[in-house]
C-alpha cells in the first residue's frame, strides 16, 4: 500500500470523525475519541475476501454485509444477500436499526477500503460493536475470488490450498466451469452471479 493511499485513508477517517462531532454531539453513547483512535490502528477490524466468501458459501447466519456504495453502483454489482446503505444515508433510524444486534458480524463493503473505513469509524463512534471492513473491497474481491491467479509450480502448500478454495468460490459465485485438469477441487454449490466491473484499484 503506497503512502498516498495511506494518507488519503487517514484523512478520510479524520473527516468522518469530525463529521460525527458536528452532527451527533448530543448522542449519549458515543465512544471516547482516544479509544476510537486506538481501535482504528488495530488490524483486527479487517476481514479478508476469502473469509467473506467462506461465510457466504457456508450460509453463516451471523454475517451481515452492508454495501456503502451508491444505489446505482449497488444495482450494477453486489455480493449475495448484502444490504445497501450509502455512506451519506447512515444516520437514519431505519438504517441504524441494522447495528448493535447481538451475535451479528457486520462487514462493510465498498469498491476499496476508503468509504467502508469511514462507515466503520462512524458506527464505532456511535458505540456499535461487531463491525468490520472487507479489506480491499470489491476490487480485491474481483482479483482474489472472481478471477484468482494460479500460483507457480513451486508455490507453498498453503498457497495452493488458498487457490483451490478460490477456484471453488469462483464457481460458486459465477457459475464458471471447473477445469478438469485441476486436481484439487472444492465442493461447493454453484450459484450464478452477474459479473461486472467495479472501480479501478487493487488489494
Amino acid at each position: 500500500m503506497n503512502r498516498n493511499y495511506i494518507f488519503l485513508t487517514l484523512l478520510m477517517l479524520v473527516l468522518a470523525v469530525g463529521t460525527v462531532f458536528l452532527t451527533m454531539d448530543d448522542e449519549p453513547n458515543q465512544v471516547d475519541p482516544e479509544i476510537l483512535l486506538q481501535e482504528i490502528i488495530q488490524p483486527t477490524r479487517y476481514v479478508s475476501t476469502d473469509q467473506v466468501a467462506k461465510m457466504i458459501i457456508q450460509g453463516d447466519p451471523s454475517l451481515m454485509l452492508i454495501d456503502v456504495r451508491s444505489e446505482d453502483d449497488f444495482q450494477g454489482y453486489s455480493l449475495p444477500h448484502s444490504i445497501n446503505i450509502p455512506l451519506d444515508s447512515l444516520l437514519t433510524a431505519d438504517n441504524l436499526s441494522y447495528f448493535g444486534i447481538p451475535g451479528t458480524k457486520v462487514v462493510f463493503v465498498s469498491d476499496d477500503d476508503i468509504r467502508a473505513d469511514q462507515m466503520w469509524v462512524l458506527t464505532k463512534r456511535l458505540g456499535y460493536k461487531g463491525t468490520y471492513v472487507m479489506r480491499g473491497g470489491l476490487n480485491c474481491w474481483m482479483q482474489t475470488i472472481i478471477e484468482p491467479k494460479q500460483p507457480s509450480d513451486d508455490a507453498s502448500y498453503a498457497d495452493m490450498e488458498t487457490y483451490s478454495f478460490r477456484k471453488g468460490a469462483q464457481i460458486y459465485f459465477t457459475g464458471a466451469e471447473e477445469e478438469t485438469s485441476d486436481d484439487s477441487k472444492v465442493e461447493v454449490q454453484v450459484q450464478k452471479r452477474e459479473k461486472t466491473n467495479v472501480a479501478l484499484g487493487g488489494c
